[in-house]
């Protein structure tokens, strides 16, 4: 593990992990549900309460369909819209998670988002795995001058360098990015735990100059979490919830506060073992195939899970609204969204500016990805 992650003055780093209960969109819109999450959180003993700032355009288009979640196929975009909620509502919630001794840490998924919550006075900002190529974001929140999480799900190691140049001036490898730190993740709703590959924490650490960890979303609250701290982390993120009933989004691969906690205890005891020590623990708990290959070869690359999320789940230029051949794009009929299972994907979003006043060489129905031959001349 390389150097610490300070937040708020307070420093997280080898043998003293952080603790996130990503509670994400999981209080429905209701502010009560919310603070009894965060008051479950705390109790469990979270560092640190974490959830997602949404504004369905932000995300993803009204045409994206239905999307195959833990709870189900979803009508996400309308989904979306129903979690849609105003400052005050965030700004309560933070003081709530806040008098409760908890860090406050929320998701954006776009600039309304990124500004709304640097108006509340937020001492860190998540970015989550689809962002990882959303670089309008990014360098709003870079300007920022705040400390950082980033997600590396469905990402490849070029994608991980790329976000973090935002955040570094341009130095990433061979160098320090002051404030950041990277989350290994899995981008699949349950992560099968030998899909992990958790040997890679340690080299992205060494890589990167970075204070590394990992969000779990496979379904054990021990194996994953106690691991990744022998594997060089100190960061621990884990969907928490209520009940696995409940109808939050995540609810169903989220622990309940009973398990949040013994994952809880077990990261804590992690911390204070050396890793051959906890490595074998773990093998005559779990067995050592398990703790093997959850431990994996270190190789990054795409889990086999969350390989076909890849270019769907992160960000690519779609078209807002119906474009026709002729017309020129501009920011207002082009966005930068996430493109899920039914619409194709597009460009990668750092080409947006060089399609700005070229024009379309064909007709791009609503919501589609824009491809290399829907471009044409520029306009003059």
């Amino acid at each position: 593990m390389s150097g610490s992650l300070s937040i708020g003055g307070k420093g997280y780093g080898s043998g003293n992990a952080l603790v996130i209960a990503e509670i994400g969109t999981g209080h429905g819109g209701s502010l009560a549900k919310a603070k009894e999450l965060a008051a479950a959180a705390a109790e469990s003993g979270a560092d640190c309460a974490k959830f997602q700032c949404v504004f369905a355009d932000e995300i993803i288009h009204p045409n994206t369909g239905f999307v195959p979640l833990p709870g189900g196929p979803t009508a996400l975009y309308d989904r979306f819209l129903e979690l849609e909620e105003d400052e005050d509502f965030y700004g309560e919630i933070k003081a709530s998670v806040e008098a409760l001794g908890l860090l406050f840490l929320c998701t954006p998924f776009g600039l309304r988002s990124a500004r709304l919550l640097r108006r509340l006075g937020c001492l860190a900002m998540k970015v989550a795995s689809p962002e990882l190529n959303h670089f309008p974001l990014l360098d709003e929140m870079a300007s920022y001058g705040l400390p950082i999480i980033l997600s590396g799900g469905v990402s490849t190691l070029s994608d991980i360098d790329r976000a973090l140049r935002r955040f570094a001036g341009g130095q990433t490898r061979g160098g320090k990015a002051p404030g950041v730190a990277l989350l290994h993740c899995v981008t699949a709703y349950p992560a099968p735990a030998s899909d992990y590959n958790l040997r890679l924490l340690r080299s992205l650490g060494a890589l990167l100059g970075l204070p590394v960890g990992v969000s779990d979303h496979s379904l054990d609250p021990v194996l994953v979490p106690a691991l990744s701290i022998a594997a060089g982390g100190s960061i621990v993120e884990k969907h928490i919830c209520l009940s696995r009933d409940d109808p939050g989004l995540d609810d169903p691969i989220a622990l309940p506060p009973a398990d949040f906690a013994e994952m809880t205890r077990r990261v804590r005891l992690a911390q204070s073992m050396d890793a051959a020590e906890l490595i074998e623990g773990l093998s005559d708990e779990f067995g050592m195939a398990a703790v093997e290959s959850t431990l994996g070869d270190g190789v990054k690359r795409l889990a086999p899970s969350e390989a076909a999320n890849y270019h769907r789940t992160n960000r690519s230029i779609h078209a807002m609204r119906d474009i026709e051949a002729g017309e020129a794009f501009d920011a207002e009929n082009l966005a930068i969204l996430r493109t899920e299972k039914v619409l194709r994907p597009g460009l990668d979003p750092e080409l947006l500016p060089r399609l700005i006043g070229r024009r379309a060489a064909r007709d791009i129905p609503s919501g589609e990805g824009v491809e290399w031959a829907d471009l044409g001349g520029r306009v003059t």
